[in-house]
């Protein structure tokens, strides 16, 4: 099976970041402003226009996204720097940090591990970031934690080595195989014997009749797609004309009022339909601790990696528990719980071997 380990640093290299600039873990944050827009955006109950303001805030090139760093230019964007270092530049004090406890790997898949495309059935990982996230696996428990569909992202992915939580950690599987048969497709009798968690199993009847009436009202809205992941419903925009999205936002709710017990979220040019029950990626990132006997351990050192609203759920877990650390992968500054970041996918997978190569 995977052998999992730590990272050790020299002693010499803690001592020498202890004599330069200091982090804490989760670092202090100045202020609470942030936590008005970490949450998810509830839209249910939103005016139409705050619902399409959170629609073009989805797309972080759109003006509404951040005014001040139209104004501020790069004085905003060192600021946001200097509260959330990229974890490359800062790996040896994040490493430091790290030494002697055992590191569990949460990444998030689109935008994370492969580029956010126009088409979602399209958002494929290169070689190169599978193998960057095989050789972690080596070393350290790793899940994928995602909005799609399980089956679909580990389609993606295809290595069965790994955790997968999909549908926003309500759909939880284990491993199925170790490191050294990491390209098999398990059987379906190993995977349901390796399904974990499902807490949102009687919802799926009412999933699949919202899906079929999300699909028939989002055919008359061209670039509109619907995509089923199984717990939980996206109804992509990316490729819609704006001056549609008003429409598209309305026919959504019109299906959603009838069904009280789901709720409307919001991601990256995309609304969620998930079911009113307590669990989202956080708790996914708790469950997969406490399945790993980590749960009450002070030796234990969560990262998580992500890129989207949703994950601001985990961003807030790792900061309750005082552990780990949060990466937010963006190119411009964002409101976040997050510790550090990372500018894209192409830094995710540095990062990745930048872990592999001091465990080694």
């Amino acid at each position: 099976m995977t052998k999992h380990g730590v990272v050790v640093v020299p002693e010499d290299t803690v001592v020498g970041l202890a004599a330069g600039r200091q982090f804490s873990f989760p670092p202090p944050r100045a202020g609470d402003s942030y936590k008005m827009l970490a949450g998810q955006i509830d839209l249910g109950a939103a005016m139409m226009g705050s619902w399409l303001d959170s629609m073009k805030a989805s797309s972080p090139r759109h003006k509404l996204v951040a005014p001040r760093v139209a104004v501020a230019g790069d004085v905003e964007q060192d600021d946001w720097m200097e509260k959330h270092p990229s974890a490359l530049g800062e790996f040896e004090s994040l490493a430091a940090a790290a030494s002697g406890k055992q590191i569990v790997m949460f990444l998030d898949y689109d935008g994370t591990l492969s580029p956010i495309v126009e088409d979602p059935d399209s958002a494929m990982m290169t070689d190169e970031m599978r193998e960057a996230v095989r050789s972690v696996s080596e070393h350290f428990p790793t899940a994928i934690v995602s909005g799609r569909g399980r089956d679909k992202v580990f389609n993606f992915v295809r290595l069965a080595e790994l955790y997968y939580a999909g549908s926003h950690g309500m759909d939880i599987q284990g491993p199925t195989a170790d490191s050294n048969h990491h390209l098999n497709t398990p059987s379906k009798g190993e995977q349901a014997r390796s399904v974990l968690c499902q807490p949102a199993s009687e919802f799926l009847p009412m999933i699949g009749e919202v899906h079929d009436l999300l699909v028939a009202k989002m055919a008359s809205i061209p670039g509109a797609m619907v995509e089923n992941n199984k717990f939980c419903l996206s109804v992509h925009f990316r490729c819609v004309d704006e001056k549609k999205w008003g429409t598209l936002a309305e026919q959504v709710r019109s299906v959603l009022r009838e069904y009280p017990r789901l709720r409307l979220t919001q991601g990256r040019k995309v609304l969620e339909i998930r079911p009113v029950i307590k669990w989202d990626k956080g708790r996914a990132l708790e469950f997969l601790l406490g399945a790993l006997g980590f749960a009450d351990r002070a030796d234990v050192f969560p990262i998580y990696i992500g890129d989207d609203r949703t994950d601001e759920d985990a961003f807030r877990v790792l900061r309750s528990r005082g552990q780990g650390a949060g990466i937010l992968v963006t190119r411009f500054p964002k409101d976040t719980l997050a510790s550090f970041s990372l500018r894209n996918p192409a830094e995710v997978k540095d990062f990745l071997h930048e872990l592999v190569i001091a465990k080694s």
